[in-house]
């Protein structure tokens, strides 16, 4: 398995057109506009989610950026250290390095403000980002497959990623132990297969148990269901700090949390809440 493309498309000057923008602000866009069919759905008006969007990218691309930047990437002279030798780096968001959960947290505030100040439903609101996301996230994980990225440790499974010594972290860049044919984890295949089905399993359960979902519903669903995929996925990270002597990481406890959570509230309310529409 390889990068059939280049990374840039075209290149005018500083000024470069990348697979890694477009297939990013594509599984964005698919996302939205899922979200947007199901509040229509919902009864609301479905442009309100593309009025939202900008609300919610510009934060969540911050978010998403200082989380891979200062919590998930490797401590030491190749990740962080490099970062905080050359600030400016950070901005570099186009050669890659975002994380979901800093994108969960600023998108969610920025979500919470908008539908404050439009007075709209925050619960459908998070069910329907919950519904597009994993589409959206399925589609964008291939952005990480044409920057050679999101890859684990050496396999010899017919489906190995190969991956070009200037891609490589250590110690893999070492070419007297893994030479160019040693073949990688595509963990980016991994995570988007994951996300497909999650966004199958939750359109079906949508239509399926419409009439016994609560708004909110979709949302803690989501919040089992990626967190589940990205907790074993973590096991076999490269590009990550783990904590000492151990094979956890960050993204290890925020997701234990997050299905935790998630799932212990999706029992209670249902257990205490009679079924209701939710209130415009």
């Amino acid at each position: 398995m390889y990068p059939p493309v280049d990374p840039i498309i075209v290149q005018i000057g500083p000024l470069a057109l990348r697979w890694y923008g477009i297939l990013v602000v594509s599984g964005i866009l698919l996302a939205a506009w899922v979200a947007s069919r199901y509040v229509q759905r919902r009864g609301y008006d479905g442009e309100t989610v593309w009025d939202m969007l900008i609300w919610v990218m510009i934060p969540g691309f911050i978010g998403a950026r200082l989380y891979y930047v200062f919590i998930q990437s490797p401590r030491g002279p190749e990740g962080l250290g490099r970062y905080l030798e050359n600030p400016l780096a950070i901005l570099e968001i186009w050669t890659g390095g975002i994380h979901i959960y800093g994108a969960f947290i600023f998108g969610a505030l920025a979500v919470l403000v908008y539908t404050r100040l439009r007075k709209l439903p925050l619960l459908v609101y998070l069910d329907a980002i919950a519904l597009g996301m994993p589409l959206g996230q399925a589609v964008g994980r291939w952005a990480n497959f044409i920057n050679q990225e999101l890859y684990g440790p050496p396999t010899t499974l017919p489906w190995g990623l190969r991956i070009d010594a200037a891609h490589r972290i250590a110690p893999f860049n070492d070419l007297t132990r893994f030479p160019e044919s040693t073949r990688f984890h595509p963990l980016f295949l991994y995570e988007s297969l994951w996300n497909f089905v999650g966004f199958a399993l939750l359109f079906w359960l949508s239509r399926r148990f419409e009439d016994r979902l609560r708004p909110g519903d979709l949302a803690l669903l989501y919040f089992i269901w990626y967190p589940l995929g990205r907790f074993f996925i973590e096991f076999i990270r490269t590009d990550s700090w783990f904590f000492a002597g151990t094979p956890f990481n960050v993204v290890h406890l925020l997701s234990a949390l997050a299905i935790l959570g998630a799932a212990s509230l999706l029992v209670w309310r249902h257990r205490t809440t009679p079924v209701r529409p939710a209130e415009g």
